[in-house]
């Protein structure tokens, strides 16, 4: 499948990136073949094969929850670069 230069930019206008006239070419080029490749993705026979739920063959060993050392309000704000009485002080991040 080919991707044009009309596809790039809107794209890009939608993720908000800029690209010049070299990386348009070479972001539909390299967009072409993804998309070529996952068509041939779609020409494999899956019709007996079970789902993954995950990549990875580790199990997670579960362990219950139990409560152990707190740190108070004083040690946990000792080194705290701003603090006001009990908080963290934190730049604004929200208007």
């Amino acid at each position: 499948m080919k991707i044009d230069k009309e596809s790039i930019k809107k794209i890009a206008h939608l993720a908000r990136l800029e690209f010049d006239e070299n990386s348009a070419e070479k972001m539909s080029k390299d967009m072409s073949q993804i998309l070529d490749w996952v068509e041939q993705l779609n020409e494999v026979d899956t019709t007996n094969v079970e789902p993954l739920t995950t990549m990875s063959s580790e199990f997670n060993d579960m362990r219950e929850d139990k409560v152990a050392n707190q740190l108070d309000h004083e040690s946990a704000l000792k080194n705290a670069p701003k603090r006001d009485a009990e908080y963290f002080r934190v730049p604004k991040v929200l208007e």
